[in-house]
């Protein structure tokens, strides 16, 4: 199969499956999360731990999607996240901790740091997506669409500028010591289309906040998406691989999918938080 058929396919079906989860209901949106919890947690080990620890590397894996799950559950019957989320983090990360010192080869023991690291990178972050479902008190996946909206219109922009100018016309690179293909022609063109898909957000009536406040904040997801999708390369830089997994042909693993939105979505749930718009 041609790789653009490829790419194209796979493409259309993982946005299917993203659609589904965050507009289905709550059930199928907490098992969809709780399973892309797991499974970008797996690739994080898999790359920094290679086959340490593996037992302990699932066992982190299924606390990561079991956070998500509590969280969820715990927002639904409307319960703060100091009432239930702070006190199960220290739990299960705790569990991890005494796990740890029943292995019986601790030779490669300083590698269980990279445990926590994707917690704080990926455990804690997806949890903390059913804050932004939960905004207005009901579950309503509608907010997290438009924040993916602004994402891949930020993706997409990057990459037709980046193709169109970064090639010749403005070659420059935006940090070549990570990601060589990267050009500051591609970020422009990254804000510029976040920015105007926050306009068309605005317009259709999914965003139904002050129209400045939307461009703005669009802006900050997509800067803020930039330095996710660096942060990741960099991890894979350091491992020394090219993608994060091959769970989705043509597009690599669930991190390389989702490196941009575990700085975006934060980025944006944040602004709202601080203007007081949810």
């Amino acid at each position: 199969m041609n790789p653009t058929v490829k790419r194209t396919i796979f493409g259309v079906l993982f946005l299917a499956v993203m659609l589904g989860g965050l507009l289905i209901n709550r059930i199928v949106f907490i098992i969809l999360f709780s399973l892309i919890s797991y499974i970008m947690l797996s690739e994080f080990y898999r790359m920094t731990m290679g086959n340490s620890y593996r037992v302990l590397q699932d066992f982190a894996g299924c606390m990561g999607a079991a956070l998500v799950w509590i969280t969820g559950s715990s927002i639904y019957r409307g319960e703060s996240l100091s009432e239930t989320f702070f006190p199960c983090l220290l739990i299960l990360t705790g569990a991890i901790m005494i796990w740890s010192i029943f292995q019986k080869d601790h030779k490669d023991f300083l590698k269980t740091g990279y445990l926590y690291a994707g917690f704080l990178y990926i455990g804690i972050p997806v949890a903390l997506s059913n804050v932004v479902v939960y905004s207005n008190g009901t579950f309503s996946g509608l907010l997290m669409v438009a924040f993916f909206i602004i994402i891949w219109a930020s993706d997409t922009g990057a990459y037709c500028f980046g193709m169109l100018f970064g090639q010749k016309i403005w070659p420059a690179k935006l940090c070549p010591s990570i990601s060589p293909k990267k050009s500051w022609a591609g970020f422009i063109g990254g804000l510029l289309t976040s920015v105007l898909a926050g306009a068309i957000l605005n317009w259709t009536g999914l965003f139904s906040f002050p129209i400045w406040h939307c461009l703005i904040m669009a802006a900050l997801m997509s800067v803020a998406g930039v330095f996710g999708d660096l942060f990741e390369s960099l991890w894979k830089r350091a491992a020394g691989i090219k993608d994060s997994g091959n769970l989705i042909p043509g597009h690599g693993g669930l991190m390389d999918r989702f490196d941009s939105a575990l700085f975006a979505i934060p980025t944006g749930y944040i602004y709202l938080l601080l203007f007081e718009l949810v």
